[in-house]
């Protein structure tokens, strides 16, 4: 009877390794699915208020917006570096402060160094929208845009580089509370400087614009404010001797950065690309997928998430040189989304006419053919879930053993070689037209998908892994 009891409370008390880093994974990548999920919320907001000025304003919105969201991804990926490299410097030493200020000192310093040369090119916006082949007078509309939207690059970028630090400090939920209250801030600003209310003057499209810059702001200086009252984040003294000069951290951040930032341009352009490509079918096409890209989109904010709660968990291993915490940490993540993915593919299986209903009026005779595409789309996304989610979660787990060059190869392989290689000769030669593209794209992202995961489970004999 006694050892019988000494096995049940050895049991209950001491929970596997697998179930104490699935909940250490799922409490990470919670908040960080909720915060990418408000982050779409932010950018949809400013489409809907210039909607209220005439799908003119939306057109000149959407080509400053898609303009300006090709360098905050490349930015973006540059700064995820310091995410890997604090969970690392946590694994090797728990209470590491210096190391850790150091990095996130040096990222933000990435990100102004990138910054700088992206605001001239912004500021450019009309001149290249015209040299791109585009309206003249949505290209001048969209420049009025840009001029107040532009300067959101930096603050946006700080505030990223402080989510990746808390996230990588394990206590992601400010960043979400942070950007929860955005929504609203966002949204009233736009309000207030398009259209001119709360004594505000009507500032039209670069009222959208500069309304997006000071939410971006209050983003950035919002949680700046948490890190340097909350007494778990402000030991870190992440403002002290911020100026200091750190070239071999520096160099860190842009050596492990870069490559991720490129891979996000090579996902990013593909996907323009392709959009590009339906609008050389016919405009039904183009309508059709993008409803189902943006529905695409929304399911992928769920193993994005993870895959970024996947680096910061499998750094932390790696700093501890724990091979088999590497291994748990990282299949776990892969289970975790592909289960997700599985998930997600039923629902657009299942329901795809409910789905696009949300952006259709599926009454109107006028968009039957449109919502018969995008239903058509929607059931090869299905399959896209599942080799989008193993992607997105592979290259976090190899992230967070700082291999990030090779994953950038397989990107430039697979999205443009395969995907638009593939896709371009389904849809013209073999007249396969919009599904031809959609499956290019699932093709695209299978191959990365395989090729990424081939790489993790090669991790130790590639000499990935800590010695």
């Amino acid at each position: 009877m006694t050892c019988e009891l000494h096995v049940w409370t050895s049991t209950v008390t001491h929970p596997s390794p697998w179930r104490i880093e699935a909940s250490a994974l799922i409490a990470l990548a919670l908040p960080m699915i909720a915060g990418n999920i408000a982050w779409s919320a932010i950018a949809a907001s400013d489409l809907l208020l210039l909607g209220r000025r005439g799908a003119e304003s939306v057109a000149a919105g959407a080509l400053a917006i898609n303009l300006f969201h090709a360098l905050l991804l490349f930015g973006m990926g540059l700064v995820t570096a310091a995410s890997p490299l604090i969970a690392s410097e946590r694994g090797r030493r728990r209470h590491s402060v210096r190391d850790v200020r150091r990095t996130v000192q040096q990222t933000l310093r990435a990100a102004l160094f990138f910054v700088l040369p992206a605001w001239v090119l912004l500021w450019k916006c009309e001149t290249i929208l015209l040299a791109m082949g585009q309206d003249a007078d949505l290209a001048r509309e969209a420049g009025h845009l840009m001029h107040g939207l532009q300067w959101a690059l930096l603050p946006f970028l700080g505030f990223t580089t402080l989510r990746n630090f808390i996230a990588a400090l394990e206590r992601p939920i400010w960043g979400l509370i942070i950007m929860l209250a955005a929504i609203p801030v966002n949204v009233l600003m736009g309000w207030a400087l398009i259209f001119g209310h709360l004594g505000f003057p009507t500032l039209g499209l670069f009222g959208a614009g500069l309304a997006s810059t000071l939410s971006s702001c209050f983003l950035f200086f919002g949680l700046l404010t948490v890190i340097l009252i909350d007494r778990r984040f402000r030991r870190y003294r992440l403002m002290g001797r911020f100026w200091t000069r750190d070239r071999e951290r520096h160099r860190q951040v842009w050596a492990l950065g870069l490559p991720i930032a490129i891979t996000l341009g090579f996902e990013t352009t593909v996907f323009n690309a392709s959009a590009f490509l339906m609008g050389l079918i016919n405009r039904d096409s183009l309508a059709a997928h993008a409803v189902a890209i943006q529905i695409a989109a929304l399911v992928f904010m769920v193993p994005m998430g993870i895959g970024q709660a996947a680096t910061i968990r499998v750094g932390i291993a790696y700093g501890r040189r724990d091979h088999a915490g590497i291994a748990r940490a990282g299949w776990l993540a892969l289970m975790i989304g592909t289960g997700f993915a599985c998930c997600a593919a039923a629902l657009l299986i299942l329901m795809p006419r409910t789905l696009v209903s949300a952006f259709l009026d599926l009454s109107n005779p006028a968009n039957a053919r449109t919502a018969g595409l995008a239903v058509s789309f929607l059931a090869i996304a299905a399959l896209f879930q599942l080799v989008d989610a193993a992607q997105a979660v592979g290259a976090g787990v190899l992230r967070g053993v700082q291999d990030t060059t090779v994953p950038m190869i397989f990107a430039l392989i697979g999205y443009w070689v395969v995907g638009i290689g593939v896709g371009t000769l389904l849809a013209f030669p073999l007249h396969m037209e919009g599904v031809g593209i959609w499956l290019g794209l699932a093709s695209g992202l299978g191959a990365v998908a395989l090729l990424l995961i081939t790489r993790w489970s090669l991790r130790e004999r590639l000499g990935l892994l800590p010695g």
